[in-house]
């Protein structure tokens, strides 16, 4: 098996946080770092004051390429440093403001050599491919200087040249495969589709994805559904990269269904152990969790909570449909019927971690729902804690996915101890359906979900919280012990050979 000598990776959630992406990417740092010590180079959008939340700028690292890259693009500014997250791999940070002016040149460029059809852009369809084409640019120049600079590990393959494999995440970053492609093919590309983008707007806007599946026509829907430029990005770099993934076997039957093409190979998302606090600390840190969401929910309900109320929530990007919200809500609804119906005594405080959904205070009778309209970074108005710094605290997640291709929510849950609701929609829900031992309580409960059972899920999530809310504490300590066992099968330790086998079919693939 082929290893690479260095290992370029490029998303948009690069030192910086938006959604899953740059959980999956800043947990696996630490395994890449492991392996190849900093032999790993982030590259990622520079937003400045935002990005030094999650960067620290180092000028000693990689200082002659710097100098040599500025002369000769001085208009696509960089900075290098740090991501500080566990491993704390080397970022590259770039800006590719200045080639807005060059944009109808790229992507005339793209179209005559890669059919990419940019002439219906629009949104952030322009940002994001300017920003893939400046990375490619970044990646093929740092190339050059270690070709110069750095001796092979490996001097007896690929005619003496550096292995070196680029990594492109999501649609936003396929221009960075034209770009290699074209410009530095000696460079194993891998492009990774976390969700392809006509999936989940098929999903999105209400269609029933899966009854009629194998009926769909991924280019016929773009234009239906006005993704014609975004789909033909993710389709051309799916087809033209050295390696094309996945992250689940649910995703990689809509890659070959919508796109015209099956996976080289599926790469699970795992987790790193680091970001749990271990022993006493764990307490500690549950307890001021705890007490932060007791705070908040009694600043907004104007009321005393009771010590013993239930903690529940979800989060995630704001898809009412995708991600399960609309049967969140619906669910908080029952389970107020339910914990009436049966005489329950329990209040349940339930958080909506959703950026930009700001909704009014809800209440179903001993069910009281929060709106959380912000990401939770450490620097929102209403916590000032991240999302981890919270998520301890909970005695239970929901996260009814109708279209989720992996699910890391669910998954950052129960490494946090946190029982959680999921799908059968939900890569990992069928991941742990086959990982987690048969039980009665179970630590992941798993809902079968289709296009016509929507209220049925709700009532199986309302019934499976009133079961949480009555159990008594040894048996939730339990629970929670179970789902730490089930997060620790999803460790990137246990992972990361599927990203040593896609970087071989990537190397492999420039051995002609």
């Amino acid at each position: 098996m082929l290893s690479p000598d260095y290992i370029f990776e490029t998303s948009w959630e690069v030192c910086n946080r938006v959604g899953g992406i740059y959980a999956v990417l800043s947990t696996r740092a630490a395994s890449m770092q492991k392996e190849h010590p900093d032999k790993v180079i982030f590259f990622g959008p520079d937003f400045g004051a935002h990005s030094d939340h999650f960067f620290r700028e180092d000028a000693s690292l990689l200082s002659a390429w710097v100098c040599r890259f500025r002369e000769a693009h001085a208009d696509i500014p960089v900075r290098v440093g740090r991501w500080t997250v566990p491993g704390e791999p080397i970022a590259v940070l770039l800006r590719a403001d200045a080639l807005w002016a060059q944009k109808d040149s790229i992507y005339a460029w793209a179209w005559e050599n890669f059919h990419v059809q940019s002439h219906a852009a629009y949104g952030d369809y322009d940002e994001s491919s300017l920003f893939g084409y400046a990375a490619g640019m970044t990646m093929a120049s740092l190339y050059d200087y270690l070709a110069e600079t750095t001796t092979p590990a490996h001097p007896e393959a690929l005619k003496s040249r550096l292995r070196v494999v680029a990594h492109a995440n999501e649609w936003q970053t396929a221009f960075m495969v034209f770009y290699l492609r074209y410009f530095r093919p000696q460079i194993g590309t891998l492009f990774t589709t976390h969700a392809t983008s006509i999936g989940r707007s098929i999903a999105g806007n209400g269609k029933p994805l899966y009854d009629y599946f194998e009926h769909y026509n991924g280019d016929q829907m773009a234009e239906e559904l006005n993704m014609v430029s975004k789909h033909s990005a993710e389709k051309q770099a799916a087809h033209f990269a050295d390696c094309f993934t996945t992250v689940s076997d649910l995703t990689a039957r809509e890659c070959k269904q919508l796109l015209d093409k099956p996976v080289d190979i599926v790469t699970p998302n795992g987790f790193e152990p680091n970001f749990v606090p271990k022993g006493k600390a764990f307490g500690t840190h549950r307890a001021a969790a705890r007490e932060a969401l007791t705070q908040v929910a009694e600043q907004q309900l104007g009321g005393v909570v009771p010590k013993d109320a239930m903690y529940i929530c979800i989060a995630g990007r704001q898809e009412w449909k995708n991600k399960g919200i609309d049967v969140f809500l619906h669910s908080m609804e029952r389970l107020g019927e339910l914990l009436y119906d049966q005489h329950i005594n329990r209040e349940v405080i339930a958080f909506v971690m959703i950026p930009y959904l700001d909704k009014p205070i809800r209440r179903f009778g001993k069910v009281s729902v929060i709106f959380v309209p912000y990401y939770l970074n450490g620097h929102d108005p209403l916590f000032g804690k991240s999302y981890y710094d919270l998520l301890i605290g909970m005695d239970a997640t929901v996260f009814p996915s109708y279209y989720e291709p992996w699910g890391y929510t669910p998954l950052e849950s129960v490494a946090f101890h946190v029982p959680t609701i999921t799908t059968t929609l939900a890569g990992f829900g069928l991941w742990a359906q086959e990982a987690m031992p048969a039980e009665d309580t179970p630590s992941v409960t798993v809902i079968a979900r289709n296009d016509s059972n929507y209220y049925e899920v709700v009532d199986q999530v309302a019934r499976r919280l009133v079961h949480f809310a009555q159990l008594p504490a040894e048996e939730m300590e339990q629970v929670r012990k179970d789902a730490a066992a089930v997060a620790k099968k999803a460790e990137w330790r246990y992972f990361f050979k599927y990203y040593r086998q896609a970087y071989d079919i990537a190397l492999k693939a420039k051995r002609g």
